[in-house]
C-alpha cells in the first residue's frame, strides 16, 4: 500500500481524507491544513493525524494529495516533487500556465508521477459513452450552479468550465485554432458567468457556457458527429445515444426514418447505455495508485491538466 497524505482539509479535502482512509490501495498517514484551528478540529472529529507543517507531511508519505486553494498548488507540488513524492493535484493544476509547465519539468527531472483531479473523466455517464464519441464536429456544454461563496476566489472558468474544457480536449484529436469568449462579474470580483467558443484546426467547434449564479444546477454536454448525437448528463449520471444508419431493406413498421433533400434515407436508433455506478473521486485516486504501482501513465496527466489550464487562460484573456 502506498502511504498517502493530504494537504488541505477544506470541504473537498475532507472528502479525499475519507476516501483515502477507506481505500485498499492507500494507507492514509495524515494531513496538513494551513488553518491550525480547522486542522485540529478535523483531527479530533475523524481521528486523522494532523501534521504541523507541509514539509513534515511530505517527508512521511509516498503520495501527496494536494487539495489546497489553487494559489498554493505550485509551491506544494514543487516541494513534494523535489523530495521524490508522487503528486495528485486538484484542478486546476496551478494558477498559471508557466507554473504548470514548471511542475511538468520537475516531474520529469525527478521521475515522479502526477495526476490532476479532473474528476468528470471518471463520471460513469461519460465512461459509458466515451468509446462512442468519434471525431465530433460540434460540442455544446452547459455547467450551471447555484451561488456558493466557496470557489469565488477564481473566475468561473477555472472553477467550473475547466471540467468541460478537459472533457472536450480528451475527445477532440486536434489542436486549438481560435478561442472567443465573454464573461460577466455579477456577484464576485471575477466573472460569475461565461460563454466560450473554441475552434479546432480540424473544423470542430465547441460552445461552452458556465455559470455559478444559476437558479438550478445543470451539467450537460452534447456531442454531434457523423450519423450520431451523444448526450451526457454529468449531474444525473445519464447518457443517450442517437444513431442514424442506412435504412434496411425491410424496416420495422414503427421505425423512425428520415429522408434528406438528396433522397437518402436514414433510420434513427435510440440507445440508453448502462451506467455503472461508481465513486468518481475514489476511482481517480485509486487509478493513480495503479499507475504508480504498474509504472503506467495516469489517466489525467500533468500535461492534460496543463492543456486544460492553457485553454482556460485563453478564454479568460478574452474578457
Amino acid at each position: 500500500m502506498l502511504k498517502a497524505g493530504v494537504l488541505g482539509a477544506g470541504h473537498l479535502g475532507k472528502i479525499h481524507l475519507k476516501l483515502l482512509n477507506q481505500s485498499t490501495k492507500y494507507e492514509l498517514v495524515g494531513f496538513y491544513d494551513a488553518n491550525e484551528e480547522n486542522g485540529k478540529k478535523v483531527a479530533e472529529e475523524f481521528g486523522y493525524k494532523y501534521f504541523n507543517s507541509v514539509t513534515s507531511l511530505i517527508e512521511a508519505v509516498d503520495v501527496v494529495d494536494i487539495v489546497t486553494p489553487t494559489l498554493s498548488h505550485f509551491e506544494c507540488a514543487k516541494e513534494a516533487i523535489t523530495k521524490g513524492r508522487h503528486v495528485f493535484i486538484e484542478k486546476p493544476i496551478t494558477k498559471t500556465v508557466s507554473e504548470a509547465e514548471a511542475i511538468r519539468t520537475l516531474a520529469d527531472k525527478y521521475h515522479i508521477k502526477g495526476q490532476v483531479g479532473h474528476v468528470e473523466r471518471f463520471n460513469p455517464a461519460f465512461i459509458a459513452v466515451k468509446h462512442l464519441i468519434d471525431s465530433p464536429m460540434f460540442i455544446e456544454t452547459h455547467r450551471l450552479a447555484e451561488f456558493n461563496p466557496r470557489g469565488t476566489d477564481v473566475p468561473v472558468v477555472l472553477d467550473l468550465m475547466i471540467h468541460d474544457i478537459d472533457i472536450i480536449l480528451s475527445v477532440v484529436n486536434s489542436p486549438v485554432k481560435n478561442v472567443h469568449a465573454s464573461g460577466v462579474s455579477v456577484i464576485s470580483e471575477t466573472p460569475d458567468i461565461a460563454n466560450a467558443r473554441i475552434e479546432f484546426e480540424n473544423g470542430c467547434v465547441a460552445n461552452l457556457t458556465a455559470s455559478r449564479i444559476s437558479m438550478k444546477n445543470m451539467r450537460k454536454s452534447r456531442f454531434f458527429q457523423k450519423d450520431a448525437y451523444i448526450s451526457v448528463d454529468f449531474l444525473e449520471k445519464k447518457s443517450e445515444v442517437v444513431k442514424m444508419k442506412d435504412v434496411p431493406e425491410n424496416p420495422d413498421e414503427f421505425a423512425m426514418i428520415l429522408q434528406n433533400a438528396e433522397g437518402v434515407k436514414k433510420q434513427i436508433y435510440f440507445e440508453n447505455p448502462t451506467i455503472e455506478n461508481n465513486n468518481a473521486i475514489l476511482d481517480e485516486l485509486e487509478t493513480f495508485a495503479t499507475a504508480i504501482e504498474n509504472e503506467t501513465t495516469p489517466i489525467v496527466t500533468l500535461k492534460h491538466g496543463t492543456d486544460a489550464l492553457r485553454v482556460a487562460q485563453q478564454i479568460i484573456d478574452c474578457f
